[in-house]
């Protein structure tokens, strides 16, 4: 099941039919446990669409899946994560830091933004004017229930100021977190199950008209499971309305830098396309 937060309304699309419901408490709805069970229930009472009318509506705009979650982010999961880490950070000092949390038992985790820093389906995500060096983070979202049940899965952009975090690691809050650092979308899959290994990420960066990077991975390439990261962020941690989480990622081009005007382009196999503008601020 894919749910979609419409401008007004809830768009719930199965494999069989599209249910139109009415808009929602998204609090109360993700603060929910077994929510794929409840809300195939619910949307048993809702009305029934046809695809034209779906597609109709989500591009009258989508908001983020989401309401006043927190949203925490997990790095270093990918190897090619640690390579850049190390490659950014070694003028600083800071390289080992990494390679030896890629190989901890404890993860990389760290607070990514609020509700009110999260740009929807279509808007701008933003760079820093103080940074020199950012790029966009594809990252597989969790949609983890308040007990620390993974039950659902979005695309996430993690923004980062590479050249903020490589100057010093305890610049991290301030390379990750502002406004306009994230966007989620366009929908949740829900589902307790996961994702198989072979699920592909794929990233696309326009700029004038022309793919001026890309790149490709796998779920197989994420060190860690998904439930993995979820039980360590819930370790003398609660979420009464439940939190999303950014797993990492796997693609971070080369030699690349975002500017404002760029279109960012993210698609997870199986849940779909995330797209935003790149500002400044």
């Amino acid at each position: 099941m894919r749910l979609f937060k419409l401008i007004s309304g809830t768009l719930l699309e199965t494999d069989q039919e599209f249910l139109l419901g009415p808009e929602l408490d998204w609090d109360q709805l993700l603060g929910r446990e077994h929510l794929p069970k409840l809300l195939k229930s619910e949307a048993a009472h809702w009305e029934k669409i046809s695809a034209e009318k779906a597609t109709e509506l989500k591009s009258e705009g989508l908001l983020a899946p989401m309401g006043n979650q927190e949203i925490w982010a997990a790095g270093v999961t990918y190897y090619r994560s640690r390579t850049a880490r190390m490659e950014e950070s070694k003028d600083a000092g800071g390289a080992d830091f990494y390679d030896k949390v890629y190989a901890a038992d404890r993860p990389e985790l760290f607070f990514k933004a609020t509700a009110s820093r999260v740009s929807n389906p279509g808007e701008t995500v933003n760079i820093r004017k103080d940074s020199t060096w950012d790029v966009p983070e594809p990252e597989l979202t969790l949609l983890i229930s308040p007990s620390g049940k993974v039950q659902g899965f979005t695309v996430g952009n993690d923004m980062s100021s590479r050249s903020i975090e490589g100057e010093n690691p305890l610049y991290l809050p301030q390379s990750k977190v502002y406004q306009g650092c994230a966007a989620v979308g366009p929908c949740l899959l829900i589902q307790e199950e996961m994702l198989p290994d072979t699920t592909t990420i794929h990233l696309e960066i326009h700029r004038n008209g022309k793919i001026e990077a890309s790149g490709d991975t796998t779920l197989a390439q994420m060190k860690r499971k998904p439930q993995e990261l979820a039980d360590w962020l819930f370790r003398a941690n609660t979420f009464p309305i439940g939190c999303l989480m950014m797993t990492g990622t796997g693609i971070v081009p080369d030699n690349f830098t975002l500017r404002a005007g760029d279109l960012v382009k993210i698609r997870i196999e199986g849940i779909g396309t995330l797209e935003n503008k790149v500002g400044s601020i």
